[in-house]
Order: C-alpha cells, then structure tokens, then sequence
C-alpha cells in the first residue's frame, strides 16, 4: 500500500493546532505555577501566624488542607509539562494527581471526624468509604500500568 505525502494544507493546519495546544499548555503552566507560589506564599505566612499565635492545635487541619493543596497544584503542573513535553496525554500523571486528591480529602475527613455531632458521622463514614475505595482503584490501576511498561518511567527534574 502506498502512503500519501500529506498535503501543504494539511501540514500547515497541524502545525498552527500543535501551536495552539502548546500555546495553550504554556498558559496553563504560567498559570498553575502562579497559583501554587501564591498559595504557598499564604500557607506560609498563615502557619507562622499560627505558631506564634499557639493555635496550631486548632488550625492544623486547615494549614494541612492548604499544604495538600499546593502538592496538588504542583502535581497539576507536572502533568501540564508531561503533556506539553511529549505531546501525548499519558494516564499516569492524571491518576497521581486523583490520588492525592482523595487521598487529601481523607485527611481532611478524618480530621474533622471527631468535630462531628451525634449523627453527623454517618455521611462521613460513608464518604470515607467510597474514598478509600477509589485510593485502592486507582493505585490499583498505578501498579497494572507500570507492570505493563506502558508508564514512562521518567524523574521529575
């Protein structure tokens, strides 16, 4: 079977959406990272505040919220660069980052469990429930797809 060259259109046009997609991820990127610096930036400040304050006890779940919230944000922006850099959406970094998505929520849950009234810990039981369910899935998912070889094994810099 011969292949067709493709056509001067055709090239044309792919390369103005290739600079679009990467036009696009570079947005995303500047946007991602000022984001995470701001949070981090207020995190920071906050949980010195905190400390000096003595009310770490009370404020931990919140300072812990936001700290797992930039980690998220982080992770966001490493899945935007993966993208960006190869040009393939590859399932790993989107898996890391519901990982820790869920695995956040968890912590939060858990420690706002003891704040709960008499009754209020039935929903909560039940979220944690379906959560960790998910967390088993996805990590589940993790290890069959590095056992198949289909996960770039590739360092973050």
């Amino acid at each position: 079977m011969v292949r067709e060259t493709p056509s001067r259109a055709r090239t044309v046009i792919a390369r103005a959406f290739s600079l679009v997609e990467d036009s696009v991820y570079v947005g995303l990127a500047i946007l991602l990272a000022a984001s995470s610096v701001a949070l981090l930036v207020d995190t920071a400040i906050g949980f010195g505040g905190t400390v000096f304050s003595k009310e770490l006890p009370e404020r931990i779940v919140p300072i812990l919220d936001r700290i797992l919230l930039v980690l998220l944000i982080a992770e966001l922006l490493y899945t935007v660069q993966v993208s960006f850099r190869e040009h393939t959406v590859t399932p790993e970094p989107f898996l890391l980052v519901g990982l820790i998505a869920a695995i956040r929520r968890v912590l939060v849950l858990t420690a706002e469990f003891g704040h709960a009234g008499p009754g209020g810990s039935s929903p909560l039981v039940l979220e944690l429930a379906v959560l960790s369910g998910l967390i088993v899935a996805i990590a589940i998912s993790l290890y069959v797809l590095r056992k198949k070889g289909t996960v770039d094994e590739v360092a973050k810099p």
